[in-house]
């Protein structure tokens, strides 16, 4: 089997969600969208997906070149070959890219031989407990503008959704007021007065806070029971992080963000600059690093907590020995329909029960039962 072809097909759909000028998603009104389906196809008519698109010029000058006639099989032959290109050419094969080019291969595997990609990793379990994993904070009302706010909707989300954990992201720039270590610890009050002393709580605040108030966070946090919390300041200064980690009993998970994929996480791991290591498949660039990641987390006897939802970090989840304990479902809102149905999917990627569990799925390769028709009808140029 030989891969003959790349393509990248763009679509419109409408969306209700739009992003401030730092890039943090929010509510807003309807609008038309785009999204993208990058396919890898062969010569016996396999086929693989993954949405998420590559430009043009990358696809034609450095994406092709490496797969095409290129064994699909061979994943990690062509990871390693697309990450060493990186190096002359970050800025445009970077690890978005990686990831939509890793993700279709495990699924062009997966459907070649009719397992779910968990499986061909090596399976442990077919669901996974999520916590609800909120937005940004706004000044929406009704929406995540005050600390009652996401008391509210943490009501609905444990008591009536039925997640079993709740993770705050609070008020980033350029929403005013923020940075505010006071505020965030407000919000943080009234989510645990309101759900309890037994529901495990996570918080992700603004991420370039000083040591001092990274530290400051980290104290109260610990008087509210908080499970743990990730990127409180720059990772680009681990020191900062082995001393936050050496002064605090809060657990802090991480690096989330910092470049560097397997290479970083170890260097972490090492230096004791976290509690439990952070890694998905958007921040590595796809599942085979994420696996790495795992068995050298798995190596350390640490958890390994997932970054972010979406099929490829479900079915990592699903086959970690040492495993990470929640899926991040999200991002959430009082104001947006998580469980809405994607037009261009003919199911959910996610589904969750009443419970709190995340089911994988248990189709060939990484389970998208994709609706061709809605794309074909929407397709851009």
């Amino acid at each position: 089997m030989k891969i003959v072809d790349v393509t990248v097909e763009s679509f419109r759909y409408l969306s209700n969600t739009t992003r401030d000028s730092e890039g943090h998603g929010h509510p807003g009104p309807e609008h038309e969208a785009t999204q993208s389906l990058t396919t890898i196809i062969t010569d016996e008519g396999v086929k693989g997906y993954c949405f998420g698109g590559i430009p043009k010029a990358v696809l034609e000058n450095l994406v092709k070149p490496i797969l095409i006639d290129k064994d699909p099989h061979y994943r990690e032959q062509i990871w390693h070959a697309l990450k060493e290109r990186q190096r002359l050419n970050l800025a445009t094969l970077h690890d978005k890219i990686l990831t939509v080019v890793d993700l279709a291969l495990w699924d062009l595997a997966g459907r070649a031989v009719g397992l779910p990609v968990h499986k061909l990793l090596g399976a442990t379990r077919d669901r996974v407990p999520a916590y609800a994993s909120t937005m940004c904070g706004d000044d929406l009302e009704g929406g995540l503008a005050t600390p009652e706010d996401y008391a509210n909707f943490a009501i609905w989300c444990v008591k009536e959704r039925g997640y079993p954990s709740f993770k705050l992201h609070t008020w980033q720039p350029p929403y005013p007021g923020a940075p505010s270590v006071k505020r965030d610890i407000e919000a943080c009050a009234a989510v645990r007065e309101a759900v309890g002393p037994d529901v495990p709580l996570m918080l992700d605040p603004f991420h370039y806070y000083s040591r001092e108030e990274a530290f400051y966070l980290a104290r109260e946090l610990e008087k509210l029971d908080y499970y743990w919390m990730e990127e409180p300041m720059d990772e680009h200064s681990m020191s900062s992080y082995v001393w936050l980690c050496e002064n605090t009993l809060l657990p802090i998970c991480g690096p989330e963000t910092a470049e560097g994929k397997m290479f970083t996480r170890a260097e972490w791991i090492k230096a004791g600059a976290c509690d439990l290591v952070r890694g998905g498949v958007g921040d590595l660039g796809g599942i085979t690093p994420l696996v790495k990641v795992a068995h050298l987390a798995e190596a350390f006897g640490m958890r390994m907590e997932v970054h972010g939802g979406g099929v490829g970090n479900l079915h990592v989840l699903c086959s970690m020995a040492f495993p990470g304990e929640y899926y991040e479902r999200g991002l959430l809102h009082p104001f947006v329909d998580y469980d809405a149905p994607k037009p261009w999917l003919n199911k959910p990627i996610d589904p969750m029960d009443d419970e709190g569990y995340v089911y994988v799925s248990q189709d060939p390769g990484l389970g998208l039962d994709i609706n061709f028709d809605y794309i074909r009808d929407n397709l851009v140029g």
